[in-house]
Formats: C-alpha cells, structure tokens, sequence
C-alpha cells in the first residue's frame, strides 16, 4: 500500500531554495520554486519575515507572487529571494477543521469512471485523508487543498458551467475545493456542503484559511448551519442620515471606493479600491480628507445627487460640466415663478475645485468630455462600514457596499486631515476615443509567444469593448498565438496584468481583478499608468508599447533571474 504524505509536512530536499525569479510589472515578482512544499515554505518564510517593501504575499501551485510598494523595493526582492534558503522553515500545523458533506454531485460518476475508483470510492478516498489548504484563490473563501494522495487527481470539465451553487465539493487536478458563492466554475462536482466557507461576521472570514487542514465528512443529509453572511446588500447598518448626501440618480454605475484592502490575497481578496487612484487622492486632499477617505466613483456621467444639510464637494477625474440647482423658493410674489415662487436658481462649477452645496440643492455630473471616470468626495468621507479595514466595493467578489440606488442616503463621514479645504488643482490630461499609449513590462510569461506575437501586440491597436468593466478591459485585435501548448499552473495575478486567454484577444486586469490565473500573462502595464488606463473610455483603443529598458531580449530567452 503507498505511503501518503502531506505536501505541507513532507521533508525538504537539501538547501532548498527558489529556482527563478520573474518581474510582474515593475512593483511585484514572480518566485518559481519546485513544488508545493517549498511553496508554503517560501510563504510561511514571507509571512513570519516581511522583505522590506513588502505589501502582499500570494502562494500559487508552483510560485509565490509578492508585491511591493515601490519599484526599488521589488528589484531588491529580486536578489534576496534566491538567497533564501527554505530548509530551515518549519511549517506550523493549522487547525483542523470537519466540513460535513452530501455526496450527490453532478460528475460523481464521472469522477469514478475517470479514476477507476467507482462512485463509493472516490467518497471513501475524499473522505479518508486530510486536506491541507495550500492557497487561497479565485474568489474569497476558495481553498486550493491538497490531499495525502493523488488517487483523485482528475481534470477540469472541458465545458465550464456558468454558475456553480454555492456549497458545491469540487475536484479538479490535485486539488479540492468548495465554492463559497454562486459563480462559474469548471471544477468536477461531487458533492455539498451547508458549511460557510466566507462569513464576515467571523474575526476570521475564511472557515479554512492557508495553512489550515479540512477532513470531510459524509452524512445523508445537511444541517443548516446558524448565522447569516454579510453580503454587500446587509453590510451597512440602516442608520439616519443627518448630514451628507441623497442619490437622485445613480447614472450607468456608483460605488463607493477608497484606495483598496491590500494584503489579504492569501484569503481570496484582491486589493480593489478605486481605478484612478490619484484622482481619489486629489479630491480628498481638496476637501481636506485623509489620502483614503471613501469617495463616490461614477462611470460616464449621469450621477445626480441632493445634499442633506450644507456639504463641501469636490470632483475629479474625467473632466464634467458640473451643475448646480437651487431649489425654488415658494413665495407671494406674483409673476416671479410659473408657481408664484422664485425661479430655480442654476450655476456650474469647475472640476478639482472645492465648492459648498446647500442643504436641499441638486449636483449633476455630465457625461465626461474625456475619460471614462469620475470621483466624487464629501467633506469627512463617504460614510460606510468597513470590511477588511476597507470601504471599497469588490463588484468581483461581492465585497463592500452595494451598488449606490437612487433614493439611497450617503452619510458624511469624519475621515478629516485639515480644517481648511484645499487650494483647486490642475488636472492632468484625459484619454478620448483616440489610442492611449501604455507603457509595459514584458512577462512573466511572454516566454508563452514567439517574435511574432511579441511584435503583433505593440505594432496594433486595440479596441476596448462594451464588454469591459472593473474586472478587466477586454480588448479586440489581431489575435495573439501561444508558441507552446498546455495549460499553465495558476499563479497570482495583479492589476495591469494583460491576460492572453485561448482566443488570443487580451484582458487587462484592473482592480477587481481575480487574484489567481491560469492563463499566461504577456506583459504588466507600469504601475504608474493605471490611473491613465483606467480612463481609457469605451470604444477607445490602446496601443502598447515596451517601457524604456524593458524590451524583451529575444523570444527565446525568458526574462527569469536565475540562481
């Protein structure tokens, strides 16, 4: 009988150590290593000994991704990471942790014809072994577990379904995982569990984090288990509103952002937060707010809104006509008004400007002249709960507040730095329909394409479709070629990420980006443009081109450091 062995616990081969290191864009890096065990090794190492400049640590089947704060800090991870030696990290055991499950599932059958294990079987191999959550991945709460054996190592559905209910047991490869929500999955179903894989109201959201071991369960039928999760619908507490702002109308989309909830990648959670970053901390530096005070994004105009109680407001981003409406005053006056009032009293105001809005007057942002996004903040900041010490919306993962309704309340929150607004500011240029220049850094998989692929990708346009949305712009063209088949182990991903999918027609990560990807990453748009290309309005085009000293030397040679 073959002994099993647990990847989190298996003895280290001698000094071991990483194999390669790749950039991510110019402020993370890429560590290949040899397998699992020295996976969480590196992970463990990271976590209990941060590098300086480290922001978020992201452990895949094959590699660690670690972000950093600064360009400078992420090339100084490149030359220690080789240096560490994973011999000496000594894994510390997580808890146990029993999940009851149905086994029912839809390819039950099908995953015992493909092991030859039978049905019975592969209940009895799923439920007679530990499982070790290795990463954490595709959404918050999805657990990458290893098993002590490879006896139901089984492949992906060559057809995904669109939406797998949330509960569901799941195979796939090595791995076994339970959805935590509803969503699309390609992963072998057999089986279902009442068990909350994510629930905010818990100190620690993930029922089973990295680090931690799982051993399932099988009953005859499932028991509800107490307590509801927070969703972004339940997640702020209905109080009165005394002082901020009414929606009169939300335009195509609002949400409330801030500047993002980095360093929870091991959980499953992107870092999100607002697209245009510095259009965020211009309005909140006019205002007076803190750099990360909640402010109001809104797409291509259309947002309309009433203060309740006198507001200070300033609004960035995507140049607007902002227009301002006094109520009409009901008076005696006779042939003042249509009503016997006072006709409405109507001004504008300019964008990156501090300006009052009276209690009862109306604020309407036009459609932009250039640019796609624009950022409202409210003296004292948008108030909302906070969720991961952010107040951000994740519309990937469900995240932070919902979507703002019209007739919604935003309460002015106290998030000040200063007693006095900000001087106005200038703004920087916006992108229109034409083509916006990208700068990119090639990889860490442009090794994935030949020369001609390489070339194809800067020498075009692309197009950016109606498609697109805070996950990723999804971009038209002349198709990109791989130059090598397989499929590619998922590793981190990060915003500015151009993704080349089977149809060759890239995705260029943004904020609500999954964390975890299994197609191969061609280049990395430089960090400081990705407020630039977060404006990159629909129907607009992007031409990329290689950033000053990062042209790829040859398409056979990877851009790996090696030791």
């Amino acid at each position: 009988m073959e002994t099993a062995t647990n990847p989190a616990t298996a003895p280290r081969v001698p000094s071991a150590r990483v194999l390669a290191v790749r950039p991510v864009g110019t402020t993370a890096v890429l560590a290949e290593l040899s397998g699992l065990h020295d996976v969480l090794a590196l992970q463990a190492l990271l976590l209990e000994h941060p590098l300086p400049g480290q922001v978020d640590v992201l452990a895949a089947a094959e590699t660690v991704m670690v972000k950093a704060d600064s360009p400078a800090a992420a090339r100084r991870m490149a030359a220690l990471l080789p240096e560490m030696d994973l011999t000496v990290t000594a894994h510390a055991e997580g808890k146990l942790v029993v999940i009851e499950a149905v086994y029912d599932g839809e390819d039950l059958a099908e995953v015992g014809r493909l092991t030859g294990l039978g049905p019975d079987g592969v209940v009895a191999a799923h439920t007679g072994q530990v499982w070790t959550v290795a990463f954490g991945g595709f959404a918050p709460g999805f657990g990458y577990m290893v098993g002590e054996n490879q006896s139901l190592e089984v492949p992906r559905r060559s057809s995904p379904r669109t939406a797998v209910p949330a509960g569901s047991v799941a195979l796939a490869g090595n791995y076994s995982a339970v959805y935590p929500r509803k969503s699309p999955g390609g992963w072998q179903l057999i089986g279902r569990t009442e068990a909350r894989m994510w629930d905010l109201s818990r100190e620690q959201p993930a029922l089973a984090a990295p680090g931690d071991r799982v051993q399932f369960r099988a009953v005859r039928e499932l028991v509800e288990v107490s307590g509801a999760t927070v969703d972004i619908a339940a997640s702020e507490a209905v109080q009165p509103v005394h002082s901020g702002l009414r929606i009169l109308a939300p335009g195509l989309q609002s949400l409330v952002q801030d500047l993002g909830r980095p360093g929870h990648a091991g959980l499953g959670v992107s870092t999100a937060g607002a697209l245009d970053r510095s259009s965020v901390r211009r309005a909140n530096r006019i205002v007076g707010n803190q750099p990360s005070a909640a402010v109001v994004e809104s797409v291509a105009g259309g947002l309309r809104v009433q203060a309740v109680g006198d507001q200070v407001l300033a609004i960035t981003g995507a140049p607007s006509a902002l227009t301002i409406v006094a109520p009409s005053d009901t008076g005696d006056g006779a042939g003042e008004g249509d009503d016997g009032g006072l006709p409405e009293q109507v001004r504008e105001v300019p964008m990156a400007t501090p300006f009052a809005l009276l209690d009862g007057e109306t604020l309407a942002i036009g459609p932009p002249d250039r640019g796609f996004r624009t950022y409202l903040a409210i003296r004292g900041g948008v108030e909302a709960d906070a969720v991961l010490g952010s107040r951000s919306t994740d519309t990937m993962s469900g995240i932070g507040p919902a979507p703002l309704a019209a007739g919604q309340l935003l309460g002015a929150g106290t998030a000040t730095s200063s007693n006095v607004v900000g001087n106005p500011e200038l703004q920087p240029e916006y992108p229109d329909a034409g083509v916006t220049v990208l700068d990119i850094v090639p990889g860490p998989r442009d090794d994935w394409f030949d020369a001609a692929a390489l070339e194809s990708l800067c020498s075009q346009e692309w197009a950016v479709t109606p498609r697109s949305n805070r996950v990723g712009m999804r971009l038209a063209g002349e198709p990109l070629r791989r130059s090598r088949d397989g499929e590619l182990p998922s590793e981190g991903t990060m915003a500015g990420a151009l993704q080349i999918p089977p149809d060759g027609q890239p995705v260029l990560f943004l904020a609500d980006h999954p964390i975890t990807g299994g197609y191969p990453v061609i280049g990395v748009v430089v960090d400081q443009q990705l407020d630039r290309a977060a404006q990159v309005p629909i129907g607009g085009s992007i031409r990329f081109r290689w950033a000053p000293g990062h042209a790829p030397a040859s398409p056979d040679t990877s851009n790996e450091v090696s030791n």
